[in-house]
């Protein structure tokens, strides 16, 4: 009889993941993570001029936000970072009060966001319905595919044909060889092109100075009073909102992609640690970056967290170390990634005519709505709001109408019997009333339940009317049939509803 033994080192290697031996993965994960890294720089230093900060701050938000998050958050793969949301939701605090105050208001978002991940707000995504998350889709394709437009306007007139050839490179290159992702190789040979050929085109450093020096922590620059709490706290519950809306609608949108399964309490805790670790470094906070994210996981085929963390340190790197090489990198080059990023998002059979003739109308205008607000808004949070709501209000009606009554009188007409059937809440009980016959109707009245069920107060509250009717003209009312989850809601409320 033979026994082996592992060594310490044998020990380690079980313990770790069966990617870290695959050299095929790390190829693509490093490769991937760059990608990001080059994707983010412009992306960032906008979202900075938007928020009216230095880019820096822009810049170490997204350095600190991916490497933090590939630790501790829930979805593997997804990029966090600075965000246009976020972004536009601190501008104004910024504006109006400072830097200090926009650092402090991103710490507390991080704690509220913690809070609400503890208190099981992820649990609401289970009520986002398919309709809308196609819309979300769609519409953040439409979002990222606009975000390119003002790069494509009063440009030299070269600049259109190196997006044309970015293009090209990403959909023929894939045919050649897949170990090196298309959009590096497109970025790389545009940007050789344009330097070799001295061709004047805006570049990433006409965005804005690139960052020499790593972040260093530090608290933020504000009187810790009550009074900046209070200037904050609306900011920064915004900010939360928002960051997690858009991060768990992303973590969603991988999982179906990847089809894995992750944990979006850990990711809404996870979005708050990293956001406190980012106030404390100086950065202007985010989120979830869906157009990076789509390119670390659709187009460059990650799926673990060594890609989101080297998107980061990448990040810090090429500003750093190569800081006036990715200042020449053409935007051309970049807007090709995510027209292409916009293209590949995009749930293009959503909308052809075989699916639009099959769907229900509902779930079409719910899609619809999603993407029109969305757009109109460019906050990826408030269309999905307004969706799910759409979507519930349709549902109800709908389900409304599926509660019926149908009444069968005694031969010896002494008695009534209402039998109901459906699901009786507040949009099906306010009908429920007026489906009986009070003036009519024998002296005994019995309502019949054992083919419905009872789902809130309102519908307590009917059937109690009901009652209240009957005996009004000195009839009897017997309720019978009542499963134990509505008998036990009805025996706590009836009577209890009214206070005449």
């Amino acid at each position: 009889m033979s026994t082996s033994v592992l060594t310490p080192a044998g020990r380690l290697r079980g313990l770790r993941p069966d990617w870290l031996n695959n050299p095929k993965v790390w190829r693509t994960e490093i490769l991937a993570g760059l990608v990001v890294a080059l994707a983010l720089i412009p992306e960032a230093i906008s979202f900075s001029i938007i928020a009216g900060v230095d880019p820096a701050v822009g810049l170490f938000a997204s350095f600190t936000m991916a490497v933090v998050i590939s630790i501790v958050g829930g979805r593997r793969a997804m990029i966090s970072a600075a965000t246009g949301a976020i972004a536009l939701v601190i501008a104004p605090l910024n504006r109006e009060h400072g830097l200090g105050y926009l650092i402090a208001a991103v710490i507390l978002a991080g704690i509220i966001q913690i809070a609400l991940g503890a208190l099981g707000v992820a649990k609401l995504m289970r009520f986002v319905p398919r309709s809308v998350m196609v819309g979300f889709v769609n519409a953040l394709a439409i979002l990222i595919f606009m975000a390119q437009v003002p790069e494509m306007r009063d440009v030299p007139w070269a600049v259109y044909p190196l997006v044309i050839g970015g293009l090209a490179l990403m959909v023929f290159f894939p045919r050649i060889t897949t170990v090196i992702p298309a959009p590096l190789v497109s970025i790389v040979i545009l940007t050789v092109i344009t330097v070799a050929a001295g061709i004047a085109v805006p570049t990433v450093g006409d965005k804005g100075e690139l960052p020499s020096s790593l972040p260093v922590p530090g608290l933020p620059d504000v009187p810790f009073t009550m009074d900046t709490l209070t200037t904050i706290a609306p900011y920064a519950f915004a900010m939360a909102l928002v960051g997690l809306m858009e991060s768990l609608m992303t973590a969603k949108l991988v999982d179906d992609i990847t089809d894995t399964h992750s944990s979006k309490t850990r990711e809404s805790i996870g979005q708050g640690i990293a956001n406190i670790v980012t106030g404390f470094f100086g950065g202007m906070g985010g989120c979830a970056m869906i157009g990076q994210t789509m390119i670390n996981v659709k187009v460059s085929g990650a799926r673990t967290r060594l890609s989101t963390f080297l998107a980061g340190s990448f990040l810090m790197v090429l500003c750093i170390v190569f800081g006036p090489v990715v200042s020449d990198i053409p935007m051309a080059a970049l807007v090709a990634v995510m027209v292409m990023v916009a293209f590949a998002t995009f749930d293009w059979h959503s909308i052809a005519p075989k699916t639009l003739k099959r769907m229900p109308v509902g779930e079409i205008a719910v899609m619809a709505i999603t993407v029109i607000v969305v757009v109109a808004t460019d906050n990826l949070a408030i269309g999905v709001v307004v969706g799910s709501v759409t979507a519930m209000v349709i549902f109800a009606k709908r389900v409304a109408h599926l509660a019926r009554v149908h009444a069968v009188t005694d031969p010896d007409g002494s008695s009534v019997v209402y039998a109901v059937t459906g699901e009786l809440f507040f949009a099906s009980s306010n009908d429920l009333i007026g489906q009986f016959n009070y003036n009519d109707d024998p002296d005994r009245i019995i309502i019949d339940l054992s083919a419905a069920h009872i789902w809130d107060a309102s519908s307590v509250a009917a059937l109690d009317a009901i009652e209240t009717k009957y005996k009004q003209r000195g009839k009897a009312v017997e309720i019978i049939g009542l499963n134990d989850p509505s008998a036990d809601l009805h025996s706590k409320l009836t009577g209890e509803l009214t206070s005449h």
